[in-house]
């Protein structure tokens, strides 16, 4: 029987943060730094990670997303990745969203290693916006990343920027231009309430409407499906045949949580039914107690039935995730 919540959606999609640790201080993230870490003892072992795996895809998991903070900052990442590897043919994807930090040098190790896709994350083509973003002078290795993720075969490379503002609502077009140069997906999101510094304002947001309109008056776009399902995106096409596409993730204008299929792990194997749950169910401490298969099934059952209906972003009463995005995970 497949992971089904309260309000019938099937589950087929996990997310799981590998650490909290991050190279970058992405304003929508971290602006601070980084908060406390957690110590190596709460964050689940490669083998908790698999040993749940399993059971997550006995429960008709398809999909798995290794997240962080920066997922490559998990020493001997790719042991795992040869680990949650196997799970296949009923493990249909295993992708990675990451900085791009040590990709050049690791990328065919993974691939090797079982990796399907790899999602970068690249919120400005300046070097001095990339820095004012990020706190790390990093640009052109992410472009290397971007490069050898091509190489290796991860087709479709998909890279995520993040739109805010008068931030980097200017470059659009620019990444438009960048997404066919480089025969690539760029996929934009609209900024979203989940920064350690809680600054996010809802005037900061840049609608995906409004980024899908900026870019189809250059560059006409035309989707390449009229059902979007339980995809976060919508996909666009260029009308006039160029390579490359684009996404367009709107959670906080036209919110997706009715087809939602998606639950998430964190590093420290806290499962959060919504992105911005306020409430977690502690699996690790379950697992570490000496609970059985049977149990941990019974357990992760119990608490997909309490995934909530929707987000609260657009409510008067909401109020912010219990944890920001570097615990989360994407």
């Amino acid at each position: 029987m497949p992971l089904r919540d309260a309000y019938g959606r099937v589950i087929r999609d996990l997310r799981i943060s590998l650490t909290d640790r991050c190279n970058f201080r992405c304003f929508y993230c971290l602006p601070n730094g980084e908060p406390p870490l957690a110590r190596k003892t709460t964050i689940l072992s490669f083998e908790e990670i698999t040993y749940l795996s399993e059971i997550f895809v006995s429960l008709g998991i398809e999909k798995i997303r290794l997240t962080g903070g920066e997922p490559m900052l998990r020493r001997n990442i790719e042991v795992l990745v040869a680990k949650l590897a196997e799970l296949k043919p009923e493990l249909k994807d295993l992708a990675l969203t990451t900085n791009g930090f040590d990709i050049p040098k690791k990328s065919e190790l993974m691939k090797d290693a079982g990796l399907d896709r790899m999602t970068i994350s690249l919120d400005t083509l300046q070097t001095r916006r990339f820095r004012e973003i990020t706190g790390s002078d990093s640009l052109e290795e992410v472009y290397e990343a971007i490069e050898a993720a091509k190489t290796h075969g991860f087709e479709p490379v998909k890279i995520n920027a993040v739109i805010v503002r008068g931030v980097n609502d200017d470059e659009l077009i620019d990444f438009a231009r960048f997404a066919r140069a480089n025969e690539i997906e760029m996929r934009f999101i609209e900024y979203m309430p989940l920064d350690s510094g809680h600054d996010w304002t809802r005037e900061k947001v840049v609608s995906g409407r409004e980024m899908y309109q900026t870019i189809n008056a250059v560059y006409p776009l035309q989707l390449t499906s009229k059902e979007r399902g339980s995809e976060t995106s919508w996909k666009y096409e260029f009308a006039d045949g160029a390579p490359g596409g684009i996404g367009i993730i709107a959670p906080v204008t036209e919110m997706f949580c009715g087809q939602c299929s998606r639950i998430r792990l964190t590093a420290d194997g806290q499962i959060r039914t919504c992105l911005f749950s306020t409430v977690e169910h502690d699996l690790r401490d379950y697992l570490r107690s000496g609970a059985s298969r049977a149990e941990l099934i019974e357990f992760i059952q119990a608490v997909t039935l309490k995934k909530e209906p929707s987000h609260r972003i657009n409510e008067p009463d909401f109020i912010p995730a219990s944890r920001t995005m570097s615990f989360i995970g994407g």
